[in-house]
């Protein structure tokens, strides 16, 4: 750390350069820059540098290396493990950087590194276009890509980094750099799956895909029909088209207009499937759903940006995800699962969910470090609620979901899913083999390992 005449001289040279905003502690406005999603998370950084561009935030990353702070970059979105934030050091703030370029004639995006899914698909909309993006309007592009990205979108149009192009990075050192193919290809190919551990993203660009067409069946059951519903369900992705995709959860019953009185405040198990096509088309693969007994239906066309927000959590709830990826979804897995949610705790807004995977995710490029592309399913126990006395037993009742579905897992995880869970973790997600390649990446870019306010690899 640096002397005191020296920081305070190197805060206000910093206030004077950036375009942005600078926040210390005592400055209006910096316990609100230092709120996150994650209402269990209380960290107090020593600067908050809200930077408006690339500058800003080149400037910002010498700034801490002068005076030896630890950085932390944040992004635009979620973070629930805390990786935003640390105590003591300097937080790299992207949000003002948010701005969303469409290029229809090349079918591609560039999306500043603040972005949320929001800000990228309510652009892309009115050209009847889109890309893989997180299950919620609150993700962050950024972070969400750059650890893989998977969506509603990905069974037709594969994982976000699947239809990553380009990524504009600041390094440890201050310096831009762009990763494409061509330009710095080893760095790119640690980009789709490494996360924010080899710089600063300030903007990525995206293939775009058609989609003239976007319908929905949420259908909500009787807890107890669950196991039927999950057979029933399982059998319609697996003999499906890949259009088809969505997830099956159960839930607390929502205050919600469509939700009945005696479903409200209680456990009931939902499935969401989601259809890149008609109405129609949509219907059509659903009607094994439609057709079990179920209390309450949402079914039609609906804009993808529209769905995107449906189940967005509302910021300041305490959370705790994690994830586990399957080899298959036998009947004894199913029985396991829908076992479990009757102990989930209810009422909170914890969820019970299994996704489907396939489609374009299997068949896409083997070659990054996505290991868990091949999984045909995968199980989020998503930890949500709001007093901190119920800290333990929903904490516990994530870890049991992962206990128990430990027979039929591929040992591969989607690190964007879970949190602070380890190095072994942070290896099931990227592979053993592309760890070491990784690390290698990280050598040549973050030898000091700046960033490593992530799911960290360290450099070789």
């Amino acid at each position: 750390m640096a002397p005191l005449s020296k920081a305070h001289t190197a805060l206000v040279e910093l206030r004077e350069d950036l375009t942005g905003e600078v926040l210390a502690p005592w400055d209006p406005g910096y316990d609100d820059a230092r709120t996150v999603f994650n209402a269990m998370i209380d960290r107090h950084p020593a600067v908050i540098a809200q930077c408006e561009t690339e500058p800003d935030v080149a400037r910002a990353v010498r700034f801490a290396r002068d005076l030896d702070l630890k950085i932390a970059v944040r992004g635009g979105g979620h973070s629930v493990a805390g990786m935003a934030l640390n105590d003591n050091g300097l937080v790299i703030d992207l949000r003002r950087m948010h701005a969303v370029t469409v290029h229809p004639g090349s079918m591609t995006v560039r999306v500043e590194g603040g972005a949320t899914m929001s800000h990228l698909d309510r652009a892309t909309e009115p050209y009847a276009l889109a890309t893989t993006g997180g299950r919620a309007s609150t993700t962050g592009v950024g972070g969400f890509v750059l650890g893989g990205g998977s969506g509603w979108l990905e069974r037709t149009f594969g994982l976000a980094v699947d239809n990553l192009l380009g990524v504009e990075l600041v390094t440890a050192d201050g310096r831009t750099v762009l990763a494409t193919a061509e330009e710095n290809p080893e760095l790119f190919w640690a980009l789709h799956g490494g996360g924010g551990n080899f710089g600063v993203a300030t903007a990525l660009t995206l293939r775009l895909h058609e989609l003239p067409a976007f319908a929905i069946a949420l259908l909500l059951y009787l807890p107890e029909h669950g196991p039927e519903v999950m057979r029933v369900y399982r059998e319609v992705i697996e003999s499906g088209p890949s259009e088809a995709s969505g997830g099956l959860l159960y839930l607390t019953g929502p205050p919600e207009e469509f939700v009945p009185d005696h479903l409200v405040g209680r456990l009931a198990c939902a499935v969401l499937l989601t259809y890149v096509g008609t109405e129609d088309d949509m219907r059509k693969v659903a009607q094994p759903l439609l057709a079990l007994p179920h209390e309450a239906e949402v079914v039609g066309a609906m804009p993808y940006a529209d769905v995107q927000c449906m189940i967005d959590d509302p910021p300041g709830m305490r959370n705790y995800w994690s994830a586990e990826y399957l080899t298959g979804l036998p009947d004894d897995l199913v029985d396991v699962f829908c076992t479990r949610a009757w102990t989930m705790p209810v009422p909170t807004g914890t969820q019970h969910v299994l996704f489907p995977y396939g489609g374009a995710v299997a068949d896409g490029p083997a070659e990054y470090p996505v290991p868990y592309r091949n999984a045909p399913w995968a199980v989020h126990p998503f930890g949500i609620w709001e007093d901190p006395a119920d800290d333990e037993r929903c904490v516990r009742w994530v870890r049991e979901v992962r206990a128990d579905v430990r027979p039929w897992t591929t040992g591969a995880v989607y690190l964007n899913f879970i949190g602070d869970e380890g190095s072994a973790r942070v290896e099931a997600g990227l592979g053993a083999e592309n760890t070491r390649r990784l690390a290698a990446v990280k050598a040549e870019y973050d030898p000091d390992n700046v960033f490593r306010f992530n799911h960290n690899i360290a450099p070789a």
